[in-house]
């Protein structure tokens, strides 16, 4: 599903050049429940706006499902995000004056779906993750638990290939930590790829593999034994 070999990224400073990525070597397989761990500066919200195609690597190999990511133009990328990738953010990136389903149901519109179908679906999504009766709210009524289970149904609805989700518990209580891990342990189970960029160890032990980043290098990639929420 992702091919990434000798992955090198840097920042030109003004100063001078700060080296992010150091050669990364990572593959991750479909169906896979990864979470990629780090220190501030050790590279891994940089990898992970890679994966995503928000970002570009300055050399190496990156593939996504069998398709070389390089030199694409911003209608190439977001066609390939659309196609490929569904986002969860910490900070839940809903818009204020939609309603939950129109916040997910959002996605579709730029894939040109009628306006029946993709309300429909949205609703199916907002059940799936246990909001159906919350459609018709505004983010602003909601709780953050709910705003990121709005974020995920949103994530889903396109049918991604990989489910990108950047410090999703780093603005909820533990409560909610535990049941939206839950709920993508759930989603992985069902078989869809997950990968995890977080700070918190607790949160990556609720994941089936940890890659753990230091000073832009891969310093450990091991299979962890989930723990059952």
């Amino acid at each position: 599903m992702i091919f990434i070999e000798n992955l090198h990224k840097s920042y030109d400073t003004g100063k001078s050049q700060l080296h992010v990525l150091k050669g990364i070597n990572l593959n991750i397989s479909e169906g896979e429940f990864v979470s990629i761990m780090g220190s501030s500066g050790s590279g891994k919200s940089t990898l992970l706006n890679i994966i995503g195609i928000l970002d570009e690597k300055d050399s190496g190999i990156y593939q996504l499902d069998g398709i070389s990511i390089e030199h694409l133009n911003e209608v190439k990328a977001a066609e390939y995000r659309s196609k490929f990738l569904g986002f969860v953010f910490q900070s839940f990136n809903l818009i204020g004056y939609k309603t939950a389903l129109e916040n997910v149901a959002l996605p579709l519109y730029y894939q040109n779906v009628s306006r029946k179908e993709r309300n429909q679906k949205a609703n199916e999504y907002l059940e799936k993750v246990g909001l159906k009766d919350w459609a018709h709210h505004l983010p602003s009524e909601l709780s953050g638990g709910q705003k990121q289970r709005v974020a995920i149904a949103r994530a889903l609805i396109s049918n991604p290939k990989v489910i990108l989700a950047d410090e999703p518990t780093g603005a909820l209580d533990s409560k909610t930590t535990f049941d939206i891990m839950k709920l993508l342990q759930e989603i992985n189970n069902e078989g869809k790829t997950i990968i995890v960029v977080t700070h918190e160890p607790d949160v990556a032990a609720q994941t089936k593999r940890k890659v753990m980043l230091k000073d832009g290098i891969i310093e450990s990639d091991e299979q962890i034994t989930q723990m059952v929420l």
